[in-house]
C-alpha cells in the first residue's frame, strides 16, 4: 500500500515495524515505529491495519525531543 503524505510517497508494506522494548511483540498498549527512506511512519500495535502517522525526519526529531521533555505528560 502506497501512501501520499507531505509530499512523499511511501510504500507502506516496505516497512519493518518495530516495538518498544518494554511493550514487545504480544504488547496490547504501545505503538510500532518504522525508518523507511526519508520518512518516519508510527501505527498503533493493537490495528496493524489501521491508520498510519508519517513524519519527516525534522517532525520525528521534535516529536522525540517533545516526548523526552514530558511535553506529552498527561
Amino acid at each position: 500500500m502506497e501512501v501520499e503524505a507531505k509530499g512523499m510517497k511511501v510504500d507502506v508494506s516496505q516497512a519493518v515495524w518495530r516495538s518498544s522494548s518494554t511493550g514487545g511483540d504480544t504488547a496490547d498498549n504501545c505503538v510500532q515505529v518504522a525508518f523507511l527512506d526519508e520518512a518516519i511512519l508510527l501505527r498503533d500495535a493493537r490495528d496493524p491495519d489501521g491508520p498510519v502517522l508519517v513524519f519527516n525526519q525534522a517532525e520525528w526529531d521534535a516529536f522525540v525531543e517533545g516526548a523526552k521533555d514530558g511535553e506529552f505528560d498527561l
